[in-house]
């Protein structure tokens, strides 16, 4: 089903799909659409994207909480959680509040913090996002530009559009309060402290979560698994569907061996 919220489609163990900051759930649809016959996959819509709500201010503990609530709602004990990007935080953010709920993590192109913290990175980053935004331009007009520096040199045009539509949906009072959550993200001190089954798969060609950052997250966690996808860009579950869907099918097949 398709609530707008999320996607729910298949049976079998449950695995949450998180999108990053300019997608929403259909993102997952490459691997939704593959995955579903061995398992039930669930995408879901972070506020403000999709047809899930705004509510009030957006933060990882609000959404993390309404994350368990969707557990909840889904009759589910656990999942496993497969975030992107600002998915990836977030997923590690359900298993920062509610470690009982997370039975495995998926972290994609995705790091344990938002650079170093008490840094000018954050301000900076976040003053150069919001300026067009300031100037009344929409995320459907700054698509383009962020699409060209997400995607690998060696993609399609297709993978850059896929973002462009994806950005062209989202309202820009909920672009704008990504943003201000994206740069609040620090859990690199919970990361020597994840202890459930963990994978970890980075891009080759990724120059927001660049595979030798996620390789020594990896490093910290016992036992997590880290594989790099040829040629891939920050959207590496869009630009290269199928080797993302045989990592993460063979994953959750290893959890029941």
């Amino acid at each position: 089903m398709n609530d707008g919220a999320y996607i729910d489609r298949g049976t079998g163990a449950p695995i949450v799909f998180l999108h990053g900051i300019g997608g929403n759930a259909d993102n997952w649809l490459p691997q939704i659409n593959e995955l579903f016959a061995d398992f039930r996959c669930i995408a879901w819509n972070m506020p403000g994207y999709g047809g899930n709500p705004a509510v009030g201010e957006m933060t990882f503990a609000g959404m993390a909480d309404a994350l368990a609530g969707l557990l909840d709602e889904l009759g589910l004990e656990t999942a496993t959680f497969c975030g992107l990007s600002m998915g990836g935080y977030l997923a590690q953010e359900v298993l920062a509040r509610h470690p009982e709920r997370v039975r495995a993590l998926i972290l994609m192109c995705t790091s344990a913090s938002f650079g170093k913290p008490g840094g000018d990175f954050q301000t900076e980053f976040l003053a150069a996002r919001l300026k067009p935004l300031d100037a009344g331009k929409t995320p459907a007009d700054i698509a383009p530009k962020l699409a060209a520096g997400m995607a690998s040199p060696k993609a399609g045009p297709e993978v850059a559009g896929a973002l462009i539509a994806s950005m062209q949906r989202i309202p820009a009072e909920t672009y704008r309060a990504a943003l201000n959550c994206l740069v609040t993200f620090d859990r690199s001190d919970n990361v020597k402290n994840i202890a459930c089954p963990a994978l970890l798969i980075a891009g080759e060609e990724d120059k927001t979560a660049p595979a030798a950052v996620m390789e020594r997250m990896a490093q910290r966690i016992d036992g997590a698994a880290f594989h790099v996808i040829p040629e891939a860009g920050h959207i590496a579950n869009i630009e290269a569907p199928a080797a993302t869907n045989r990592l993460i099918a063979d994953f959750m097949k290893e959890l029941d061996a």
